[in-house]
């Protein structure tokens, strides 16, 4: 997950850290209690088993940005597999999105541990939700097309929802950087995400109730790739991965205009 730059930027030198070192400093209260930046499987297994590799990766000398590398390389590995087509290449990506965000927990860990927290850091992360949110909807693209090409019009689909996905993304990133051109805190009350006028923070309320967004992201959408995958091996075809792209598009459009709704009528550029 992000790192939080809290940090004094100097050099860490906890090479040998005790299991209950890398826990309190590197996995403070805070980390998991995040409504937005921590993943729901963060919280409920992927952050315990997260300071144990923490521990072998202080000791064996990676850098955090090393291991921002390594969620990022298994994330976008786990798009490209899925492309091949057939069930073993999902189950494959499944597990490579799993161990992508047992990096991105470990990595942000590693960086509180060792005192090297850095914009570096949370910039690599960020940009990393990205590439592997758009990998994973290419492959899901090509998936749909039923053979390895650049063409075609599922290819194009998947190239769009990866399109829409960077951007419900980018509206969110760019409320910071908003706020930070015009000198205000990249920090804000809570009751300032919510929109101002009653139907849009009713909409907000049930979209973040439902989670809509989660469809488009990565974890979530490996789990329902490989749903399809095991209907279409099931009934024959390529229909059940086809509804699931088409779903991402629609999802994808709509939270594009929804949420660039919703923060303009929110407080959080105020």
């Amino acid at each position: 997950m992000g790192r939080r730059p809290d940090g004094d930027g100097e050099r860490g030198t906890m090479a040998r850290p005790t299991l209950n070192e890398v826990k309190s400093a590197g996995q403070p209260g805070w980390v998991v209690e995040r409504i937005n930046d921590e993943h729901l499987f963060g919280r409920l297994y992927m952050r315990k088993i997260s300071p144990r590799v923490t521990w072998l990766l202080a000791r064996t000398g990676w850098s955090p940005n090393a291991v921002t590398a390594a969620f990022i390389a298994c994330g976008v590995a786990a798009g490209v597999v899925i492309a091949f087509g057939r069930l073993w290449t999902a189950v494959v990506a499944v597990a490579l999105t799993q161990l992508a965000l047992l990096f991105d927990c470990c990595d942000g860990e590693l960086a509180r541990l060792t005192h090297r927290t850095s914009a570096r850091g949370v910039y690599l992360d960020r940009v990393g939700h990205y590439l592997c949110d758009a990998a994973m909807l290419i492959g899901l693209g090509v998936r749909s097309q039923g053979a390895l090409t650049i063409s075609g019009r599922y290819v194009s689909a998947g190239l769009a929802a990866a399109v829409l996905a960077c951007l419900v993304r980018a509206e969110t990133d760019n409320v910071v950087v908003a706020r930070a051109v015009q000198g205000l805190p990249a920090s804000f009350a809570g009751a300032a995400l919510a929109p101002r006028q009653p139907r849009l923070a009713f909409a907000r309320r049930a979209a973040s109730t439902l989670k809509i967004h989660r469809v488009i992201q990565q974890i979530e959408l490996s789990l329902l790739v490989l749903l399809a995958a095991i209907a279409d091996q099931v009934n024959g075809g390529l229909l059940a991965t086809r509804v699931l792209l088409l779903g991402c598009l629609i999802v994808a459009a709509l939270l594009v205009l929804a949420h660039l709704a919703a923060i303009l009528a929110s407080r959080r550029l105020m």
